[in-house]
């Protein structure tokens, strides 16, 4: 491998290193601030979204269909179905809005 290599792979684990080790170091004493706490807790769970949704939208090559199959996941959701379930039904519904695209095409 060629020098840059390993100053790049060294200097990533540095990086990755500080990010993990800094938060232990710095913040000894429990977080009282509510504010930082509720901020804190949504944090996952937000990185998870902005993550998730871009991919949804365009995997299958059609916007709309990705579309329809995160409007049906969405619903299902909120009717308190299990993943399981929410997972095959936005699958088949992806599955038709494309056989339906490309009849209508």
């Amino acid at each position: 491998m060629p020098k840059n290599t390993w100053i790049y792979i060294l200097l990533m684990a540095l990086v990755t290193y500080l990010i993990r080790m800094l938060p232990l170091t710095l913040l000894r004493k429990e977080i009282k601030n509510r504010f930082l706490r509720s901020f804190l807790y949504y944090v996952p769970y937000v990185t998870l979204t902005v993550m998730t949704i871009p991919a949804i939208l365009t995997s299958t090559g059609d916007i709309r269909t990705g579309v329809a199959g995160l409007v049906c996941a969405l619903f299902l959701s909120w009717k308190k179905q299990s993943l399981p379930v929410v997972a095959f039904a936005s699958c088949v519904v992806v599955f038709l809005a494309d056989l339906m695209l490309r009849f209508l095409a």
